[in-house]
C-alpha cells in the first residue's frame, strides 16, 4: 500500500495506543454480566481480570524493546494480528475458560505493542513540537481507558448484544489498523541483539534506589486502586450503591481514568517532584472521600472521591517517570523503567486478586475499605519518603524537564 506521511502515520499510531488500551478496559463493564450468566465468584472475576495484566507484564518484561532490532512494523502488525485474535475469542465465549484466554491473549498483544508504539510515536514526533512525543504517549494509554468503559458502558446497557457487540466492533477497528501498519514509515532498522533483548532486565541503579524504593509502593497503590475499579468497581456501584443500571459502573471507571488524563495534561510542564507529591496527596484524599461516600451510599460522592483519586493517580504517575526517568543514564533507563513498570502491573494485578478471595469471606463492604486504608497508606508513606529524601540528595525538580522525561521506556 501507499505509504502514509509522517504527520498521519504519527496520529494513527497514537490511536493505535488508544485504541488497545480502550479494548483492555471493554470488558469490566460486562464481568457483572458474564458472572450473573456462567455463575462464578467473585475470586474467579478478578482472576479474570487480573491474568491480562500479568501477561502483560510478562510481553512488557520479554519483547517490549525488540522493536529496537527487528523493527516497528513486524512487531506492531503481530501485536494486532494477537489482538483481532483476542476479539474472535471473546465472540466466542461461552465460558470462563473462553474468557481467560480471551484475556491472556490480549495481555500479551497489549504489551508487546507498548514499546513499539511509545517508540513509533517517538520517532514520528513533529520536529516543531517535540513535546507532543511524550504527551501523547502518556495520554493516549489513559484516555483510552476512559473511553473504553464508557463506550462498553453504553452499549451494555442501550444497545443489543450486549456481551459481543464492543468486540465485534473492535475487531474490525484492529483489522483496519493491521492493514495500514505496512504503511508506516520504518524508522528502527533491523539491528543485532534480537534474541539478547528477549531476556529482562530490572535494574535500579544504587544511587536512585531511595527514590526508586519511595516511589515504587505508590505507583503500586495508584495501579492497585485502578485494578479494584476495573475488575470490582460495576459491582461496587450496584451493590453497594444501588446504582439504578450498569453505566454508572462504567462511569466510575471513567471518572477515574479520565481525571487521570486530565491531570497529566494539566501538569505536563510543572516540576516532576512537586507533581508527584500534589498527586500522592490528591490520591490519599480522592481514597478518603470515595470510603466515606460508601458509607453514607452516597454515588455523587462516590464520584467526586473518585475524580479527586484519579487526579491523584494521572499526577502521581506522570511525575514519578518524570522524576526517575532523567536521573538514569541512558544505558540504564530501559532497566530502571521496567522496574517502574513491574511495580504498576503488580499493583493492576494482585491486589484485585486478594479482594477477590476476600469479598467471598469478608463480604464486598469490608474488603474495599480494607483495600482503600491500604492504599492511603502507601500514599502517606510515599509523600512522607518524599519530604524527607529532600532536595539536596535529589534535586529532580531542577534536573527532570518535561520533554526529556518520557514515561515510555521500552524495557529491554
Amino acid at each position: 500500500m501507499k505509504s502514509l506521511s509522517r504527520p498521519v502515520a504519527f496520529w494513527v499510531v497514537g490511536a493505535t495506543q488508544c485504541a488497545l488500551l480502550f479494548a483492555s478496559s471493554a470488558p469490566s463493564p460486562i464481568y457483572a454480566l458474564y458472572q450473573a450468566s456462567w455463575h462464578f465468584s467473585s475470586i474467579t472475576l478478578t482472576w479474570v481480570f487480573a491474568v491480562y495484566a500479568l501477561v502483560l507484564l510478562v510481553a512488557l518484561l520479554l519483547v517490549g524493546g525488540l522493536s529496537d532490532h527487528i523493527g516497528r512494523r513486524p512487531v506492531l502488525f503481530a501485536s494486532l494480528v494477537l489482538q483481532v485474535l483476542s476479539m474472535v475469542l471473546f465472540l466466542r465465549a461461552d465460558g470462563v475458560g473462553w474468557l481467560i484466554a480471551a484475556r491472556a491473549v490480549q495481555g500479551f498483544a497489549t504489551g508487546a505493542a507498548t514499546g513499539a508504539t511509545s517508540a513509533a510515536v517517538l520517532d514520528l514526533r513533529p520536529a516543531d513540537r517535540p513535546a507532543l512525543g511524550p504527551l501523547v504517549n502518556s495520554m493516549a494509554p489513559i484516555v483510552g481507558l476512559a473511553l473504553g468503559a464508557i463506550g462498553a458502558g453504553l452499549l451494555v446497557e442501550y444497545a443489543p448484544h450486549p456481551t459481543t457487540l464492543v468486540y465485534a466492533l473492535l475487531l474490525v477497528v484492529f483489522v483496519v489498523a493491521a492493514l495500514l501498519v505496512p504503511g508506516l514509515p520504518e524508522t528502527s532498522p533491523r539491528r543485532p541483539g534480537a534474541w539478547a533483548s528477549l531476556a529482562p532486565r530490572l535494574a535500579v541503579p544504587t544511587r536512585l534506589r531511595p527514590l526508586f524504593l519511595v516511589v515504587a509502593p505508590s505507583l503500586f497503590a495508584v495501579w492497585a486502586l485502578g485494578g479494584l475499579y476495573m475488575s470490582l468497581g460495576p459491582s461496587i456501584a450496584v451493590t453497594l450503591l444501588h446504582a439504578p443500571n450498569r453505566l454508572v459502573g462504567a462511569l466510575v471507571i471513567t471518572a477515574l481514568t479520565g481525571a487521570g488524563s486530565v491531570g497529566a495534561y494539566l501538569r505536563r510542564h510543572r516540576a516532576p517532584r512537586t507533581t508527584m507529591t500534589q498527586g500522592f496527596g490528591a490520591f490519599l484524599v480522592g481514597v478518603g472521600i470515595t470510603l466515606g461516600a460508601l458509607h453514607l451510599t452516597s454515588i455523587p460522592g462516590f464520584f467526586v472521591g473518585a475524580v479527586i483519586a484519579g487526579y491523584g493517580f494521572g499526577t502521581g504517575f506522570l511525575g514519578a517517570f518524570q522524576t526517575l526517568g532523567p536521573l538514569a543514564a541512558p544505558a540504564e533507563r530501559g532497566g530502571l523503567i521496567s522496574a517502574m513498570y513491574v511495580a504498576c502491573y503488580l499493583g493492576f494485578s494482585l491486589p484485585a486478586v486478594a479482594a477477590g478471595a476476600a469479598v467471598a469471606s469478608e463480604g464486598l463492604a469490608v474488603t474495599t475499605t480494607v483495600y482503600g486504608f491500604v492504599v492511603m497508606a502507601l500514599a502517606v508513606a510515599a509523600i512522607v519518603g518524599l519530604t524527607t529524601l529532600g532536595r539536596r540528595d535529589h534535586p529532580v525538580d531542577g534536573q527532570a524537564p518535561t520533554r526529556s522525561a518520557e514515561p515510555t521506556g521500552r524495557p529491554r
